[in-house]
């Protein structure tokens, strides 16, 4: 992972997935570190707090990289709707590595600045694309270990087809720290039907 991959959650370090890795069995309580499925949904749920979201619609699997369509119930139709495509990938050699979630593939609701393994430092500014009609854009910077966010903005209007949308957000973290920028859309048939994240480090 090292390199082009920015660890974003559970673990923020090789040693933490390796002393996990040491010290837990396939049917320990944390066994759902070795299931892409179970890691994408409690990613989700637990950490980023989309409660809504609870269903693996999809998971599509090649070698060490894992791509979860995570979803919810539809009341508009029998199928339900994918929220976002969460990126996980191995973190260590062989089928017997967790689980890491290393950001999300984007597709109508974008998240393109900051770039992905950028950078930053705050105020900071976020932006992408959108296709959607009175959409309204909430903004969070999270770490790992910390239950409330880093940085929050809320509301940001946007809607079009692929119509650009921009927000400036203040947080605190200490340099050096891999960040998680997490961008939601929803109020219409679910408090976030649309998520997006990338990963970042704060500058030192």
């Amino acid at each position: 992972m090292a390199g082009r991959y920015q660890p974003l959650w559970p673990f923020s370090t090789q040693e933490e997935a390796a002393r996990w890795r040491d010290t837990q069995g396939e049917d320990g309580d944390q066994a759902w570190h070795l299931d892409a499925a179970r890691t994408a949904l409690a990613f989700t749920r637990d950490y980023l707090g989309f409660t809504e979201i609870d269903r693996a619609v999809k998971t599509e699997q090649e070698g060490a990289h894992a791509r979860v369509h995570v979803g919810y119930r539809s009341q508009e139709g029998d199928r339900p709707a994918v929220a976002a495509v969460v990126h996980l990938m191995r973190y260590g050699p062989g089928e017997d590595a967790p689980w890491e979630v290393v950001g999300t593939d984007d597709t109508s609701f974008t998240l393109t600045k900051p770039a992905y393994g950028a950078e930053v430092s705050s105020p900071l500014t976020v932006g992408g694309r959108i296709s959607g009609v009175d959409e309204s854009i909430t903004v969070h910077v999270r770490r790992p270990g910390s239950d409330a966010p880093l940085g929050e903005r809320c509301c940001v209007p946007a809607g079009g087809r692929k119509a650009p949308w921009s927000a400036t957000v203040d947080f605190t973290a200490r340099p050096g720290k891999t960040l998680t920028v997490v961008v939601s859309t929803g109020g219409h048939v679910a408090t976030v039907e649309r998520f997006a994240v990338t990963g970042v480090s704060v500058t030192s």
